[in-house]
């Protein structure tokens, strides 16, 4: 595989190396030729000019291309609004093609079937690159869809732009295909010498505090954790609405969480209702992070992941990076996180509206994300390491300082969010039994019946209580101390003998008192946990007060009854118990 890359000046110098490239040609083997052509001039006329060019003197290549924020040539942003990169396969065996469709929201089955349909009658193909016009569009479908294609397909790309970020005007274009303001080109690549390697880096870093989207239409965010969503910005970061907004937020995207995979969702604007606009679809009920990112937080992710790609030993490396990016760095410094790949191989590529990659076959749609995909026919040209040229960062070993701020405020954090853990378990247990405290296991209790109630439902709610047998005696002969020794020795039978029963709560009631809840067991189930309890319990023999022995009672919940009624019954079996001669178990 070998890559030239162009710079469009003129007619004249780029007539001159399609010449230089044809006489390659000649002379090595070449089979099939690919032009991708990256435009940051909106003037369709001059990129249909290009066109006509290559048709003309290279009539047998495939072309396709996009409209684009800006271009990578050579792993550093191009100063020309014009780039070309020539690809030639040079294994008989490596074969592309082109797919061209409309690409509006109510044809997206019909697009994705096609390129479906293609591939499964073309087994050959194991790689798509993807151009797409994406702006307004919602991409759940489209990347659901995608989903279903074979799983051992890669796909990765790119949403065509706009050099001015506000305007929505776009396009993608291909041989024998023509121009479309909405529509998606797919190159479909494979063969059994051809190998592709893709990926993404963020470089970005999620912060620990998770926030829930309650209520999100498309890309509009309205609400997180039930609140209007700038509220994070504001609160957290003192971020205000102003001109700035976009700029600041860029340091703190979202991080949504997708299965194992955090996608990157931007902020663009804040609406006068305090939602949030972001630069693509997010999803109700998922949850979110606050990332930050700092250039050497980046350059250590682009680092460690471009060794990964050095590792993989491509012949050609296409680039797909989110014109956010470009906002974040700069002009002056954007290059920084690409030029490094250029030591690997020649690198190239466009700055988009939206990333695309397929991993694990699951379609993704990022932003404020790094795409790559590297190529190469054969195998591997050597068995040894390949290093990346990692020259151009700046002491890569070195933890950047933000790290350690980061680092100290996460874990004091978390410190301070298990005190809070148990200081909210301590409010509602009790402190020598750690079972519910009396008040809790009464909310419980009402609780669950309020639920039956207002649900409609016909579970079966039941209640056990217990009284230790002659407890005045234990303390008053052997000490409060094994007295408290006992009421543990309780508790631990309750927690291991209920461990078998679904939905079951443990409480203290008072003093040598207990209360089990059973939310989905009738009286007969309850009276059978009730007498392994009593039987479990007397069998124990404490180092000095010997065994001891528990009374209990048991009832069922009726129908609409409410709490009150139902301790006064259950009572009343526990009393039943003791007055029969204790060590016993009642059910009313």
């Amino acid at each position: 595989m070998k890559q030239f890359q162009i710079t469009y000046n003129n007619d004249e110098t780029f007539i001159k190396k399609l010449e230089e490239i044809n006489e390659w040609c000649s002379n090595n083997p070449s089979y099939t030729t690919v032009f991708r052509i990256y435009s940051q001039d909106m003037n369709l006329d001059h990129i249909r000019h290009i066109c006509d060019i290559l048709d003309d003197r290279m009539p047998d290549a495939l072309y396709l291309g996009c409209t684009a924020n800006a271009n990578i040539l050579d792993g550093a942003l191009a100063d020309a609004e014009i780039i070309l990169t020539c690809t030639v396969f040079e294994y008989e065996s490596t074969k592309a093609e082109i797919l061209q469709f409309p690409f509006l929201e109510e044809n997206v089955k019909e697009d994705v079937s096609q390129l479906k349909e293609f591939c499964i009658a073309n087994p050959w193909v194991n790689s798509v690159e993807m151009h797409a016009t994406i702006m307004d569009m919602s991409m759940k479908e489209f990347c659901d869809e995608m989903t279903t294609l074979p799983k051992d397909i890669q796909v990765f790309g790119g949403g065509a732009f706009n050099p001015n970020m506000d305007d929505e005007t776009a396009a993608v274009f291909s041989k024998g295909n023509g121009f479309l303001e909405h529509g998606i080109v797919f190159l479909l690549l494979g063969g059994s010498d051809f190998h592709a390697y893709s990926t993404f880096i963020a470089g970005w870093k999620p912060l620990k505090r998770r926030f829930k989207i309650t209520k999100a239409d498309r890309e509009i965010l309205y609400e997180l954790d039930g609140k209007p969503a700038f509220d994070v910005y504001q609160r957290f970061l003192n971020i205000e609405k102003n001109d700035k907004f976009f700029s600041n937020t860029l340091e703190f995207p979202l991080f949504l969480e997708h299965g194992d995979v955090d996608i990157l969702r931007c902020p663009l604007a804040v609406n006068d209702d305090d939602s949030l606009v972001m630069s693509s679809d997010v999803q109700e009920d998922a949850i979110v992070r606050l990332a930050y990112g700092d250039p050497a937080t980046i350059l250590s992710s682009i680092r460690r992941d471009g060794q990964n790609i050095a590792n993989f030993q491509p012949e050609v490396i296409q680039t797909f990076s989110c014109a956010a990016r470009r906002a974040f760095w700069g002009d002056e410094n954007i290059s920084d996180e690409t030029v490094v790949f250029s030591s690997i191989a020649p690198t190239a590529g466009f700055y988009t509206h939206g990333e695309f990659l397929r991993k694990d076959g699951d379609m993704l749609n990022f932003n404020v994300t790094l795409v790559i995909a590297a190529m190469r026919e054969g195998d591997p040209k050597s068995n040894e390491r390949v290093n990346i040229d990692d020259t151009q960062f700046d002491n890569p070993d070195k933890i950047p300082i933000i790290w350690r701020f980061v680092s100290f405020i996460e874990a004091s954090t978390a410190e301070l969010e298990e005190m809070n853990k148990r200081l909210a378990l301590t409010s509602i247990t009790d402190g020598l039994t750690r079972l519910y405290n009396r008040a809790e296991i009464e909310r419980k209790i009402r609780s669950t019946l309020n639920k039956r109630t207002q649900n409609g439902t016909d579970n079966d709610i039941s209640l056990i209580m217990l009284d230790l047998d002659n407890f005045k005696k234990v303390n008053d002969i052997y000490g409060h101390k094994e007295g408290d020794n006992v009421i543990k020795g309780l508790s631990d039978v309750l927690r291991k003998t209920a461990n078998d029963v679904d939905s079951h709560f443990l409480g203290r009631w008072g003093g040598e008192e207990f209360m089990v809840l059973l939310s989905n067991s009738n009286a007969e189930e309850a009276a059978i946990l009730a007498e392994k309890i009593r039987s479990t319990f007397a069998s124990i023999s404490y180092e000095t007060a010997g065994c001891q022995t528990v009374s209990i009672g048991v009832t069922q919940a009726r129908d609409d009854e409410d709490a009150d009624t139902l301790y006064n019954r259950v009572d009343k079996a526990l009393y039943t118990a003791k007055a029969n001669g204790k060590n016993q178990v009642v059910k009313i």
